[in-house]
């Protein structure tokens, strides 16, 4: 039944007794006695929802389900609605509230509200200013407008007890945390996503809080014009709830952010975190009516889904499996999720049992008997090869899953490939690709071009293709920023130049930040049959071809043919003339200051603008890669690093501060440790490891614990280290890295932001300070710096032009990096050239690795050197390197106390303190190194080294020098 159809007699619903005690029976509403009976529509009362959703039985309902599809086809217009009611139904005299249980009638009136009479914009704008004329009664029961009589709004009452009236569940948990979130974005990328829902009213996504009967959860929803889908992550695959448009029977606005959508006989309730995107909600939903209705299924009927097992009922639709929780969800058209016949592939793994194969996930299913399983397979197998067009080579490609979505946007079905970069594109993406130039990514097509389709280089493409090239070039793509299928050709271009142009969401190899380290891992993996470490040394720009420097290197071409191995071989072919990547060193972004309130939920932490409203935003746990105690005194806070946000979250208490970060800490270290190991961990974050000499890294997780380190492997075990007064830590500023030198090793530590590489260095030197007995920590030399000076005092004092003769380029840089890796290790010669060429590392070390004063100090040394006074001077001097780091300070005193020493040998070796001064003041001061003053005082530290370096304490007038 439409609008069009009213009945003859609309019939009025008697409350239960038990939702109305108190309430005076037959008592007229405000708008009764003024002749008009002005009611909205009912909402059902949440203790009974849950049996209203299940056997609810329509009274007045919709015939069939054709007539059903046009009766929300369009919203009528509410004039006409109006005279068509008028001309048909008679003006009821009274409204009449029984105390007697009417469960029937209650359902009667549910399926009037629910199906007969289709909301509208308009309608819903209107709802709360009638509501304003309700008398006590109308206040009483929840009503909502439902059928124009003779140019009166028709009440019908829904119950609702006064004495019952008890907190509603769709209120959202109360937020358990404060949260400040500096949120970096792509201004650019971040604009034109907000501007794309802009232009479509249909297209529309959210983070909605949602009731289904008494269950609530906060999920990514996303409108697409013809289906309404459910998410858990933003980034899941598969839906939680997935419905066509045309199942919706009605869809209506409720007050404090609400509205519902119903479907038959179940509906959701929704609430949005604020008004104008509730009403863009409604705008898109009521733009979506009037469309085709689903393809009727091909095949349908019950199957066990395994992992996790249950009964589950399937039906094929068009080129898609709808997979439904219950045959009751089928009729209705509630689904779980949507599966894509065009990225599936299927196969028979028993008699009653069959897989379904996506590039995101397996579907295991079983039937009750093998001719169902044979029914299923065929139906299934047709349906895919009615949505595929094969080539051989395309064939082989897909049978990878993950090479049956375009590695960039997503679309089924790429015919086309990068074949340097390793990745299976659309025809949409290879434009993008193609503007790169071949000499950045060489497009190859599935189909047409045959013959650089060799055997090696499919076998790459299947055993590695989108799953290792995207785990390398997209490692950290924000969900905002990922592109879909449907995005206009300038955000395509732009998304993929970002990728692979300018490696903004690239996984960097530990050893980027050397070009010859990177070279020299190069030639070692390719012995071997690691292509995944290999792709990662090319995307950081690992040459291929021999080095100019060095031509008797051999190629790693050469080394890759050498050791037999075909897949690498194959791939190192087409980098070979690929130009080296020139990536930005950082993304120039925006950072977003947003104050929140936070509640953990599980695997995700749920952010809402107020304390109970609804979630705007919701960051997934298992993205987080660091986690630090930032707790000082009374001020209880921790911090929490992912790739595109930073969170400082706020308690009141201690412990509340302590069981939120517990969670997090435990999802992240997914099981690696148990609950009572955390207790007292101040720090955890990702690194990538290496050891002593060798170039090999690890992926690891870090723990700082009560003095000790502790690094958990992905295979399960955990090496701890004690931090002691025997512990160097230095920080490699340029390679977020931090070097760890202990009395039996070597530790490299490379973290994947900055921030969280000083926030480690602070804490091991906090760690370390506090582990030497209560003494002060004095700092420690750079174990690379200290191994050159004390090399060049022992052997170098008279080697004529120290400092200022320069060594050979190539032997420095040499000398730079093994000392870098290993500094113990690294043999230093004793001949004149080998000591000129130690002192060239030297300077090059002091240069580009370790920065003696730091920028911010520099004005104040400058003032120094500007007063007349010598003692005033040497005084301030003293006072400033009170203010250096501990390291920096240690550092300064080892560097001027060894070139005092070289001054005092300068009838051998002619460098005078002013010599040395104009060599080294660069070092120290850089851009101040111009002033006179400056090289006045750089000479100072050298000459009167002691007289500045040594500890002294001013007694009445005096100063004593304590040795």
């Amino acid at each position: 039944m439409s609008v069009s159809d009213p009945p003859d007699i609309i019939p009025v619903p008697k409350p239960r007794s038990r939702y109305l005690r108190g309430v005076g029976v037959g008592q007229p509403s405000s708008s009764e006695r003024n002749g008009m009976l002005s009611c909205p529509d009912v909402k059902a009362d949440t203790q009974m929802k849950s049996e209203v959703e299940t056997d609810i039985k329509h009274e007045v309902s919709v015939d069939d389900s054709s007539r059903q599809l046009h009766s929300i086809s369009a919203p009528p217009d509410p004039q006409d609605v109006e005279t068509h009611c008028r001309e048909t139904l008679p003006k009821p005299k009274s409204l009449f509230i029984s105390t007697c249980s009417s469960p029937d009638a209650a359902r009667a009136a549910d399926a009037v509200s629910s199906d007969d009479c289709p909301a509208t914009p308009d309608s819903i704008s209107n709802d709360q200013h009638d509501s304003d004329k309700a008398s006590f009664t109308d206040h009483v029961m929840d009503v909502q407008t439902e059928i124009c009589t003779n140019g009166e709004i028709h009440e019908v009452p829904k119950s609702q007890d006064l004495q019952n009236n008890v907190d509603r569940p769709n209120k959202p948990r109360a937020a358990t945390i404060r949260v400040s979130r500096k949120k970096q974005t792509l201004p650019g990328l971040r604009q034109r996503a907000d501007a794309s829902h802009s232009e479509c009213a249909v297209a529309l996504s959210s983070w909605l809080d949602v009731w289904k009967g008494r269950k609530h959860n906060v999920l990514w929803a996303t409108l697409d014009g013809h289906a309404m889908s459910l998410w858990k992550k933003r980034t899941d695959k598969f839906t939680e709830y997935v419905f066509h448009v045309t199942s919706i029977t009605n869809i209506r606005k409720l007050d404090q952010g609400h509205f519902s959508i119903h479907l038959q006989k179940k509906h959701f309730e929704f609430m949005a975190h604020s008004e104008a995107v509730r009403q863009h909600w409604l705008v898109s939903l009521y733009a979506t009516r009037g469309r085709e209705p689903i393809t009727a299924p091909k095949q349908h009927g019950p199957l066990i889904m395994k992992d996790p097992r249950k009964k589950v009922y399937t039906a094929i639709r068009g080129y898609s499996l709808w997979i439904y929780s219950s045959k009751e969800d089928f009729s209705v058209g509630l689904g779980m999720m949507c599966v894509f016949m065009n990225i599936a592939s299927v196969k028979a793994t028993g008699r009653h049992s069959f897989s379904l194969i996506t590039p995101y996930r397996t579907f295991n299913f079983s039937a009750d008997s093998a001719k169902e399983t044979a029914v299923w397979l065929e139906c299934l197998n047709e349906v895919i090869r009615s949505a595929l067009s094969y080539s051989e080579v395309a064939h082989r490609l897909w049978t990878s899953p993950f090479n049956k979505v375009c590695a960039d946007c997503g679309t089924a079905n790429p015919e086309w490939a990068s074949v340097n970069l390793l990745v299976v594109i659309c025809e949409a993406c290879a434009d993008p690709h193609r503007s790169m130039s071949k000499n950045r990514s060489k497009v190859r097509s599935l189909k047409l071009d045959n013959k650089v389709w060799t055997e090696p280089l499919i076998q790459l493409f299947v055993l590695y293709g989108n799953k290792a090239a995207n785990s390398v070039w997209g490692h950290s793509i924000p969900p905002m920023e990922q592109i879909g299928p449907d995005v206009s050709p300038d955000q395509r271009l732009e998304f993929i130049l970002a990728k692979y142009h300018k490696g903004l969401y690239r996984k960097a190899h530990p050893l980027a930040t050397s070009q010859k380290l990177l070279d020299q891992r190069l030639r070692e993996v390719v012995c071997g049959p690691n292509v995944e470490e290999t792709l990662s040394l090319l995307c950081s720009g690992a040459r291929v071809s021999c080095s100019a420097s060095n031509p008797e290197l051999q190629s790693a071409i050469s080394v890759a043919e050498s050791a037999e191995q075909a897949l690498q071989t194959e791939l190192l072919r087409h980098n070979e003339f690929v130009e080296a990547p020139d990536f930005e060193q950082t993304r120039h972004s925006e950072e977003q200051i947003e104050e929140l309130h936070g509640k953990l939920d599980e695997e995700r932490f749920l952010f809402s603008q107020e304390n109970e409203s609804a979630a705007c935003d919701v960051l997934d746990l298992t993205e987080v890669i660091s986690v630090f105690d930032c707790s000082v005194g009374q001020t209880h806070e921790f911090e929490v690093l992912s790739l595109t946000d930073r969170l400082i979250c706020r308690a009141d208490e201690r412990d509340a501060l302590l069981s939120h970060m517990l969670h997090i800490m435990k999802i992240v270290l997914a099981g690696a440790v148990v609950e009572e190991d955390l207790l007292g961990v101040c720090a955890v974050s990702r690194a990538s490891i290496r050891e002593g000499a060798v170039l090999q890294c690890a992926e690891v997780w870090c723990t700082l614990q009560d003095g000790e380190m502790s690094i958990h492997t992905k295979h399960g075990s955990t090496d701890t280290v004690t931090l002691d007064s025997q512990t160097r830590c230095h920080l490699q500023h340029s390679e977020n890295c931090i070097l760890l030198e202990f009395p039996e090793r070597t530790l490299h530590m490379q973290f994947e932001l900055e921030h969280s590489c000083l926030r480690w260095h602070e804490l091991v030197q906090k760690t370390v300070c506090s582990n030497t007995d209560g003494q002060q920590h004095s700092g420690s030399v750079p174990c690379s710096i200290d191994r050159c000076i004390s090399h060049i005092t022992q052997y170098g004092l008279k080697v004529e032009g120290l400092y200022r003769r320069c060594g050979v380029a190539s032997q420095i840089s040499k000398l730079v990096d093994a000392l870098s890796v290993s500094p113990r290790g690294t043999v230093l010669e004793t001949d004149e050239l080998s000591i000129l060429d130690i002192s060239g590392a030297l300077k090059q070390i002091l240069r580009q690795s370790f920065e003696i004063i730091p920028n911010a100090h520099r004005p104040h040394w400058l003032k120094a050197a500007a007063v007349s006074g010598e003692e005033q001077r040497l005084q301030m001097y003293r006072k400033l390197l009170k203010q250096l780091p501990p390291d920096n300070r240690a550092t300064l005193d080892a560097l001027c106390g060894h070139l005092h020493t070289v001054q005092m040998h300068s009838q051998e070796n002619r460098m005078t303190a002013h010599n040395l001064a104009v060599i080294f003041v660069v070092t120290l001061f850089q851009e101040l190194a111009m002033k006179a003053a400056m090289l006045q005082l750089t000479k100072e530290l050298i000459a009167r080294h002691t007289e500045i370096f040594m500890n002294h304490v001013e007694t009445d007038g005096e100063i004593i020098t304590v040795l």
